[in-house]
């Protein structure tokens, strides 16, 4: 489903990604994981289109989709949930919804608001309140639901647990597992490495722009060595960091 080949992204002279490749195969939830300033959001906003790679190339479905524009990627099939949700705060749920839905016709976009809703029925409750006074845990569904209302083909999550309270994290990694068993294609970046690994069928360990390990999220999961030696957190610290809102 998705292809990154080579890729190597740089602000001015500094290279962020240096010759980075991985896939994501249909019905497959791959984790990004590793320590701050890894390159990871860096990566997904390059696939996105909403960065330039120096080098490199990325395929969605076999077809070359590199440095696309983000709606050119998103009329593809490729959905970004974006680190710290970037919401149009001064817009209502609803709105922010239709605005995620805009490369669906009319119908489909209706029909795609009640399964949202199913997904997520907090929203509901929200349907006419600006997205600027929602909670924490309640724009990070909306983010998520958003980018589901273009019925994507690949979802790319970056950072979905940032700056929630627990019960919303262990929610989102509950969501993510869902959407797994559904058959979704997800490319998630995520801090909390454990809670991912355990949802995600593989994943790769980013460090200082580079691939620094990859394989079946079950045997990352079972790497004494990995977390501080590549992730850069200690297994049991994961959760800890956790903001409360």
């Amino acid at each position: 489903m998705l292809e990154v080949s080579g890729l190597t992204t740089r602000y001015g002279s500094i290279s962020a990604l240096r010759r980075v490749s991985l896939s994501v195969a249909a019905n497959e939830v791959v984790g990004l994981i590793g320590p701050n300033g890894a390159g990871k959001t860096t990566l997904l906003n390059t696939v996105a289109g909403l960065l330039r790679p120096a080098e490199g190339e990325v395929h969605l479905e076999g077809r070359p989709v590199t440095g696309d524009s983000p709606d050119r990627m998103l009329k593809a099939g490729l959905a970004l949930v974006p680190e710290r949700r970037r919401l149009f705060a001064e817009m209502t749920v609803v709105e922010n919804l239709r605005v995620g839905g805009v490369t669906v016709s009319a119908d489909q976009r209706a029909e795609r608001l009640d399964e949202v809703v199913e997904l997520f029925p907090v929203l509901k409750d929200k349907w006419s309140t600006a997205a600027g006074y929602l909670s924490g845990g309640e724009a990070q569904q909306l983010a998520i639901a958003r980018a589901l209302m273009s019925s994507p083909r690949v979802v790319l999550m970056d950072e979905p647990s940032l700056g929630l309270a627990p019960v919303l994290v262990d929610f989102v990694f509950e969501l993510i597992g869902r959407m797994r068993a559904e058959g979704r294609t997800m490319l998630v970046v995520e801090q909390n490495a454990t809670r991912l690994l355990e949802v995600a069928d593989r994943a790769y360990v980013l460090r200082t722009g580079e691939i620094a390990a990859e394989g079946a999220a079950s045997d990352l999961l079972t790497r004494e060595d990995l977390f501080d030696t590549f992730v850069g957190a200690a297994r049991d610290s994961d959760t800890s960091e956790s903001a409360q809102e």
